[in-house]
């Protein structure tokens, strides 16, 4: 959990245009770190229930892990959309101010106000899937308004750089945060960990306390 932890405050150390060689080291010591404990935090868990009752701790350990997966999605995604519904109108009248052409030009003001009200999980998955909205806003567009806009601003708009670098400056933040949420919480995991104690195995230490009592009663009944 500690490895996990680092990889995580790595991750949000990255810039929007990292390379892939610094994605792929802390992807590779997050999949160690995970490696490391998932199988021995299992193995805890089940070594330290009675042995009629690990198919219920199987199950409660199933449950929990699965229902953890959906909820880290959920927050996940949630701290990310928020965080692009807050910021991205911003960041696209600051790209848009960038061309010196939005206070004398109605039609990128009219653009402007358009793109800052798009649904943020429209922008979001359109970066993902390396799909650039602008050619489908500026068609949706009154076309003698787009007519308006400098071809040049219209090159710019629709080439394969400006709505990735515009949405950048809203999803980065929102990714900073949750990727902190998660070295948060793996620190607090590994610090549990750490207080968990020594190896327990439930059937070794009742084998120990009946031996323990046996010869106990063995040295009694000797002295008697």
């Amino acid at each position: 959990m500690t490895i996990v932890t680092f990889a995580f405050i790595g991750l949000s150390l990255l810039p929007y245009n990292f390379d892939y060689w610094e994605l792929g080291i802390l992807i590779f010591f997050m999949g160690i770190g995970n490696g490391m404990f998932a199988s021995p935090n299992s193995s805890s868990i089940m070594n330290s229930v009675p042995p009629q009752n690990r198919g219920v701790a199987s199950g409660m350990l199933s449950t929990l892990a699965n229902s953890a997966n959906t909820l880290s999605m959920s927050v996940f995604f949630t701290v990310v959309i928020v965080g692009i519904q807050k910021a991205f109108p911003g960041a696209v009248k600051a790209s848009l101010s960038s061309f010196g052409s939005e206070q004398v030009i109605p039609a990128v003001q009219q653009l402007a106000s358009y793109l800052a009200s798009m649904s943020p999980t429209n922008a979001l998955f359109s970066a993902f899937l390396g799909y650039n909205p602008m050619d489908s806003v500026l068609s949706s567009m009154n076309s003698s308004i787009v007519g308006s806009i400098p071809q040049q601003i219209v090159t710019t708009l629709t080439s394969n750089y400006w709505f990735p670098q515009t949405l950048q400056q809203a999803f980065m933040p929102a990714l900073r945060i949750s990727f902190i949420i998660g070295a948060v919480l793996c620190g607090i995991a590994a610090v549990l960990s750490a207080m968990r104690g020594q190896r327990y195995v439930y059937e070794a230490h009742s084998s120990v306390s009946n031996v323990n009592k046996g010869d106990l009663a063995t040295v009694e009944e000797t002295h008697s």
